[in-house]
């Protein structure tokens, strides 16, 4: 009877609405206005829709994720299609979903520790943003980073529910990452597996080779886990095992030093988790960064790595380019410097809220030492500082800085604890597995900022959620026993 009531109350207040906008077309020979009108009495109809199909647009966003594209629609503006789109409707459907339904928000969320962390993150970014050299690009930074944790942190939170779910998430990454991958091998084999043709076989999926090793990379850590979860009995470990052989040969043939090590740093990751040894190995990484930055700026140290205008080049073998590495010679590193000494001199001057999200390529060249000056300090691809904290910290100060760290390095001893807790196997090798997908992330976003690109700012993103998720499994199983 209620119910009935509540229904009647809404027609007469759409049939209102829909007969006033109709006196005022009328009046106003404007018949365009209807369509106010229609839209108002069908978006009871589309909130319901929104509340229907969520989670299918959340599976479409996972499986699009290695296969979207990027425009430029300016030099400075460019948009990934159609992730980034399905991002901006998936946002908006759950904010009218949660309108529509209330109780269909994950309250558990916001007890969690690691996501106050993260709103408090977004609380100075909005401080950061006032204080901006560039009020409307930072805003910009902003409304980006909710619509990504939105999809990728509190959507989860609903829809991977159970194992047959996560199961699901696992296959709707890997095989369209796959065919990307099975794609460019058979590309680059056709130029011979040339150290320079890798550029030329990752159109249109990836930008270049260092965005595309870094996703591929982690394709690696969720095979991995998929393998550990598959009896060594079933057929399925064949083409398990073809997978990982496939994504070891791929990212071998990417020749990106950064996943490299970014493989490594993930396999140690396994034992340190292991052993528990997490807070040990983040006291050590701060202690090894302090001194060497405290060294670099003692007696202008840092000017020791200047390289030789002449000599430092872009080689296309890779032996060269290896040899090059070692001797400081190679033309990306060097460039590397050239932004990163600008990058701390930004940080000098603005410690505290620095010079705003999204600003560093307006604002850097100013900051730069010309002892670093490379062929391709131009910049013509107004690529960043190639360093994630370092980025963090110029544009969002100290604070920001630090809030990042608090939140990674909770993520990685969140981690530790889940998998020496949970009772649950399946769930305790996707703790690990997550933790590896971190270590990864944090270890190439040394020498980038890929946390805010679509590809792997996604799956950090949804690291974070999968974590909480786990958090809560975790504390229901402690509950369980007690009672």
């Amino acid at each position: 009877m209620l119910g009935s009531k509540n229904l009647n109350k809404k027609f007469w207040l759409a049939a209102s609405a829909f007969m006033a906008i109709g006196c005022v077309a009328v009046v106003n020979q404007q018949p365009l206005w209807l369509l106010v009108s229609i839209f108002l009495v069908s978006l009871p109809y589309l909130f319901k829709q929104a509340i229907d199909y969520t989670e299918n647009l959340f599976w479409l966003l996972i499986i699009v994720l290695p296969l979207s594209t990027e425009l430029n629609i300016t030099p400075s503006l460019g948009i990934d299609l159609p992730d980034e789109f399905l991002l901006l409707l998936l946002t908006f459907l759950f904010l009218a979903k949660a309108v529509y339904k209330p109780s269909f928000l994950p309250i558990e969320i916001l007890k969690n520790p690691l996501f106050l962390i993260v709103v408090l993150q977004l609380c100075w970014l909005i401080i950061c943003t006032i204080f901006s050299s560039n009020i409307l690009l930072s805003a910009k930074y902003v409304l980006a980073k909710v619509w990504f944790i939105i999809p990728f942190v509190i959507v989860p939170q609903i829809v991977l529910i159970n194992k047959n779910r996560f199961k699901k998430l696992a296959l709707c990454f890997l095989l369209p990452m796959l065919f990307v991958v099975v794609l460019c091998l058979f590309r680059h084999a056709l130029t011979g597996f040339s150290f320079d043709g890798i550029k030329q076989t990752l159109s249109p999926f990836f930008r270049n080779h260092v965005n595309y090793s870094a996703m591929l990379v982690c394709l690696l850590a969720v095979l991995w886990c998929v393998k550990t979860l598959t009896p060594k009995t079933s057929s399925s470990q064949k083409y398990i095992n073809i997978g990982l052989s496939i994504g070891l040969v791929a990212l071998f043939f990417a020749y990106s030093r950064g996943a490299w090590l970014a493989l490594f740093a993930g396999t140690f990751a396994v034992y340190i988790i292991r052993k528990k040894l997490m807070a040990k190995a983040i006291i050590v990484s701060l202690m090894a960064l302090v001194v060497m930055i405290g060294w670099l700026s003692i007696n202008n140290h840092y000017l020791r790595f200047a390289p030789n205008f002449e000599q430092t080049i872009y080689h296309d073998d890779l032996s060269d380019h290896l040899k090059s590495t070692t001797s400081l010679k190679d033309l990306s590193n060097a460039e590397r410097f050239y932004r990163w000494v600008a990058g701390a001199n930004m940080l000098v001057a603005k410690p505290i809220t620095g010079f705003g999200p999204n600003t560093f390529y307006s604002n850097y060249k100013n900051y730069t030492v010309s002892q670093f000056k490379t062929y391709v300090s131009n910049n013509p691809e107004h690529s960043s500082v190639h360093n994630y904290f370092l980025l963090l910290a110029l544009e969002q100060g100290v604070v920001g800085l630090f809030l990042f760290c608090v939140l990674v390095f909770g993520m990685l001893m969140q981690i530790q604890h889940l998998y020496h807790n949970l009772q649950d196997r399946f769930y305790k090798n996707v703790s690990i597995a997550t933790g590896v997908i971190i270590v990864m992330i944090l270890a190439i976003n040394c020498t980038s900022d890929m946390i805010e690109t679509d590809k792997i700012g996604s799956l950090f993103w949804l690291s974070l959620g999968v974590i909480i998720i786990l958090y809560n499994k975790q504390k229901r199983e402690m509950e369980e026993q007690i009672s």
